[in-house]
C-alpha cells in the first residue's frame, strides 16, 4: 500500500459537493447567528438532501452555524451556503445581530461557546 497522500483515500462527498461548487451564500451568516427549523422544515425534510436533514434535525433547538458546521463536520463556508439555501425554502430561519458594527451580545458567544464545548 502507497503512502502517496495523493493516493489516500478522501472523503465519499467532498464538502463543497454538497453546495454545487458555491462558497458563498446570498446571505452574510455570521458564525454566531442562530438558525431554528421551521415548521415548513419539519414537515418537509423528508424530502430534503442529507446534509440539510442533519441541519433540519439539529435544528430543532437554536443552534449557531458555528455549531452546525461542527456537527456536520464541514468548513464554515458550506455550512453557510447550506443555512442560507434553506432559509430561502423557508425550512430554517436565521437569526442575526442586526448590526455588526456593534460589539456582540456576551450572553449569546457564551451559549455559541457552551454549545461549541458539548460538541
Amino acid at each position: 500500500m502507497s503512502s502517496d497522500p495523493a493516493n489516500a483515500p478522501g472523503p465519499v462527498v467532498r464538502p463543497y459537493a454538497m453546495t454545487g461548487g458555491r462558497t458563498r451564500s446570498r446571505y452574510e451568516l455570521a458564525i454566531e447567528a442562530l438558525v431554528v427549523t421551521t415548521s415548513l422544515g419539519e414537515e418537509r425534510a423528508i424530502e430534503l438532501a442529507l446534509e440539510q436533514q442533519t441541519i433540519a434535525a439539529m435544528c430543532r433547538q437554536v443552534r449557531s452555524i458555528a455549531e452546525i458546521a461542527a456537527g456536520l463536520r464541514v468548513p464554515l463556508g458550506v455550512a453557510r451556503v447550506l443555512v442560507g439555501d434553506m432559509a430561502d425554502e423557508g425550512y430554517v430561519r436565521v437569526h442575526q445581530q442586526p448590526d455588526r458594527d456593534e460589539a456582540p451580545d456576551l450572553a449569546l458567544l457564551e451559549r455559541v461557546l457552551s454549545g461549541l464545548r458539548k460538541l
